[in-house]
This record gives C-alpha cells, sequence and structure tokens, in this order.
C-alpha cells in the first residue's frame, strides 16, 4: 500500500493506493496555522488513522510548499511560513517508524501526470502549479530531477521576462526578490493586477468567471496574464525543451490559456516549428497527493 500526502497551506489531504494504484482511501482536512507542532501532530493522526482503518501500513510519501535543503535536512522556501528552518522529515520519520520521501509539491503534481496522467509516455514533462503560488517540477522518463540544490523547475522565482510598461512597477515577491514570475500568473498575481488596473477587487475565479460573461476588464486582464505567462514558458522551453507542460492549480481550469498561450509564445521560442504541448492535469487538484504516493516508486532522486 503506497500512503501520499499533500500539505497545502490551507488543507491536508491523505490518499492510500493499492499496488495497482488504485484508491483505497481519501480524507481532507484544514491545515493548522500559527505553528509547526500542530502541523506535524495532524500528518501523524492522518497516517495512523488511515492505516488503522485500512489494517495495513504502507509507504509514505509527502508533498509540501517548499523543499528539503540537501545540506541540513531543514525545510526551505515554504510559502507556508511554519515549516521554514524545520525537521519536518526526520521529525516524521521517528513519529512514524518509517524512511519518508518528502518533494515539492509541485514535483509531485510533476511526478503524478507524468505517471499516469495528461504527460504519460511523454519522455520530458514540465508540471506547473497556477493557483496561489507558481510552482513547478521536472519529469524525465519519469523520474523526478531534483538538482543538486533541490530547486529543479523552481520557474516561478526567476524574473518575468522582458517586461512591458503595464508589467511595471515589479512587484515584491515573498522571497524576498522583484519581479519574480509567480507575483504575475498565479492566482494571486491575476488578483493583484486586476486591482491596480480596475481599482476592483476579485479573486481569480471570479475573474474568469467575469471574463467568460464578456466583461472587458476581466477579459483584459486574463490577456496580460496570458502574455506573462507565454513569455515565462518560453524561456523554459529554450531552456528544456520538454515534450509537453502540464498545468494545475486553480488557474489550470481557465480553457482559454491552453488555445491562447501557445499562439503568444512562438514569439519568443528559438524554432520556426514548436511541438511542446500545453495541456491540463488528468487529476485536477488531486494529482499531488497522487504523486506524493508515487514518490517511494522512484530510485533515488536525480540531481
Amino acid at each position: 500500500m503506497k500512503l501520499g500526502i499533500d500539505l497545502g497551506g490551507t488543507k491536508i489531504e491523505i490518499l492510500a493506493l493499492d499496488d495497482h494504484g488504485q484508491e483505497l482511501l481519501r480524507r481532507r482536512v484544514p491545515t493548522p496555522r500559527g505553528s509547526y507542532r500542530p502541523i506535524v501532530e495532524c500528518l501523524r493522526r492522518l497516517v495512523e488513522d488511515a492505516e488503522a482503518e485500512l489494517g495495513n501500513k504502507g509507504t509514505l510519501g509527502i508533498g509540501i510548499p517548499g523543499a528539503i535543503d540537501p545540506h541540513n535536512g531543514l525545510v526551505k522556501n515554504a510559502n507556508t511560513t511554519e515549516l521554514i528552518g524545520q525537521p519536518l522529515q526526520s521529525d516524521l520519520e521517528r513519529l512514524l517508524d518509517r524512511p519518508i520521501r518528502v518533494a515539492n509539491d509541485a514535483n509531485c503534481f510533476a511526478l503524478s501526470e507524468a505517471w499516469d496522467g495528461a504527460g504519460a509516455y511523454a519522455s520530458t514533462v514540465f508540471g506547473i502549479i497556477l493557483g496561489t503560488g507558481c510552482g513547478g517540477g521536472i519529469v524525465y522518463q519519469r523520474q523526478l530531477l531534483v538538482g543538486l540544490n533541490s530547486i529543479g523547475g523552481e520557474w516561478g522565482h526567476n524574473r518575468l521576462p522582458d517586461p512591458l510598461p503595464y508589467d511595471l512597477p515589479s512587484p515584491y515577491c515573498y522571497c524576498g526578490q522583484r519581479g519574480c514570475i509567480e507575483t504575475y500568473v498565479s492566482g494571486s498575481g491575476l488578483a493583484r493586477d486586476y486591482a491596480a488596473v480596475t481599482g476592483k477587487q476579485a479573486h481569480a475565479q471570479k475573474i474568469v468567471e467575469l471574463a467568460e460573461k464578456g466583461d472587458p476588464e476581466a477579459d483584459a486582464a486574463l490577456e496580460r496574464l496570458e502574455h506573462r505567462l507565454a513569455r515565462s514558458l518560453a524561456s523554459v522551453i529554450n531552456i528544456l525543451d520538454p515534450d509537453v507542460i502540464v498545468a494545475g492549480g486553480g488557474l489550470s481550469n481557465c480553457m482559454r490559456i491552453y488555445q491562447n498561450v501557445p499562439r503568444i509564445w512562438s514569439e519568443y521560442i528559438f524554432s520556426p516549428d514548436v511541438r511542446t504541448r500545453f495541456v491540463p492535469g488528468r487529476f485536477g487538484d488531486s494529482s499531488g497527493v497522487r504523486g506524493a504516493a508515487h514518490l517511494n516508486s522512484q530510485g533515488q532522486f536525480s540531481r
């Protein structure tokens, strides 16, 4: 049995799969906020309760909104800031008495979609999360490419390429830099841009809904997002040249981006014939937890 956990900023989801990939159990609970210890206790209870219900002990993989620093074993780069600087992996291995695989949540998403999702049978898959933040993960021949510093695929913390007048001034990012791609093409980035231009407050899903109803201001906000996304992904394609880019997160449900972004990115890619596919994930917001469950099917992560 494989257990996977997706540790998000607002919810924690646990999934159990049998050896054939069939779902045995799924459960979601709110993420405790405010301090580190309640999060660890919540994870412990979820695993113990799931195994008690199923009468079996499983391998365990966890996707987190950050990464484990390979040099000291502590969490870094997490937008769930309670985790930063904490020994999450070693704490849980001690509490649950087993080895645990921990990976960035976008890496888990990419692995899930490369394993048996929208990127199945592709040689190179780049998975992106267009949600509250903007993560990314690389899978080559079904193997995660994590990197020496555990930041492989972190496209969202490069600066937005070729900024245009409407992209300026560059906004600050929680990472301490300015102008990160994440601040433009995430759901929160779309909401920030819409508010800055219109003076109106709306979350990303509402902006998409307004655009679908013909609202010109919302439509213009999505056009700006599509141009920013195209420029950003063009840089990824020029370096990685993936077979497919698979999108997850709330904005991945905006179907117009899959037509409009590839039409724009051709202007920025070093090839007259761009065959990279851009598609939504197969498993929606459950893809990350499936990828976490598959972490123990990997060999050593490639660096």
